[in-house]
């Protein structure tokens, strides 16, 4: 896509410095999505840039997905998250990247309802991420699909447009958001994690099946994600051998030298946790998995590692 077939879509920009002299600009794609871009003030042009484009959760704006500190009288969604403070955390761990989180919302606040209103989104979506990519003019550099609750739907509708993953993708995450995962996507997923050592797919769901809200079932018994990253661990083992590892509540099954990963969150008090597994540390795993910095001065499922980062 030519750079100025691309910007007439955009409408405006804006930019935002803060004190960590780290930089966020938003502009609007159409008529109805923002993007976000958090920019590093360490950006080197000769580094390879991780480009993390990360689709919001259902009900929440960018803001409150990146997070602050609470004050009296804010909404308890800022308190939820904490993506910013967690990419900063990352930022300190790896200096040979330029790591940039691109952050996806769009009006309706869900991407799944967003998905009905354009039918075409096979198109749009893609779209979307060549935009950014323009924008900031990037030559060396990876994408990272990463995602929490209905933001899992932007990525499966990224993986639609293509007959294959494309090979820029070097890692994609499901945060507890594979709920539209069927077995139409594993040949997909076994030719793309087959073809490079560099491809990292990881997947984080608790039981959400045993959950009770308002005295109901939260999900249908197979529209959850305990039963969807099942399915697809199972659809991937007739390819893959996983091992099975755990620590406390968090079962571990890995494959192709933990280039595969399951994480899933065993749930015997019925808890919700949805957006629990993103906060304690969710987001800087998803990142660091498979790395030199994997569990270093963190633990996923553990306490806060990224608190002196909360702005």
């Amino acid at each position: 896509m030519k750079f100025f077939g691309i910007f007439i879509f955009i409408l405006s920009i804006t930019c935002q410095t803060f004190a960590t002299s780290d930089s966020v600009f938003s502009f609007r794609f159409r008529n109805d999505v923002t993007v976000t871009i958090d920019f590093p003030s360490s950006f080197n042009k000769n580094k390879t840039t991780q480009l993390i484009v990360y689709a919001l959760p259902n009900g929440n704006t960018t803001a409150q997905t990146m997070g602050k500190i609470l004050k009296e009288g804010d909404d308890w969604h800022f308190n939820i998250q904490h993506i910013a403070a967690q990419t900063k955390f990352i930022r300190n761990k790896i200096m040979n990247e330029n790591i940039v989180v691109v952050y996806l919302e769009n009006d309706l606040k869900a991407w799944p309802a967003w998905k009905k209103q354009h039918t075409n989104y096979t198109t749009i979506i893609p779209l979307i991420i060549d935009t950014v990519i323009e924008t900031l003019h990037l030559k060396k550099y990876y994408l990272h699909l990463n995602g929490h609750s209905g933001g899992g739907s932007f990525i499966f509708g990224y993986l639609q447009a293509f007959q294959q993953i494309p090979s820029i993708v070097k890692r994609i995450s499901f945060l507890d958001s594979d709920y539209g995962y069927d077995s139409t996507y594993t040949t997909k997923f076994t030719s793309w994690l087959s073809s490079n050592k560099q491809h990292y797919l990881s997947v984080f769901a608790y039981n959400d099946s045993v959950v009770l809200y308002n005295g109901k079932p939260l999900v249908s018994p197979t529209g959850g994600t305990w039963y969807r990253s099942k399915l697809m661990m199972k659809d991937l083992s007739k390819t893959f051998q996983f091992a099975q590892t755990k620590n406390d509540s968090v079962m571990q099954f890995s494959a192709l030298n933990k280039r595969i990963n399951f994480l899933l969150i065993d749930n015997p008090e019925k808890k919700i946790f949805h957006t629990t597994q993103v906060e304690r540390n969710g987001f800087i795993h998803s990142v660091l998995i498979g790395t030199k910095f994997e569990n270093s001065n963190y633990n996923y499922w553990s306490e806060r590692a990224y608190t002196q980062f909360i702005k």
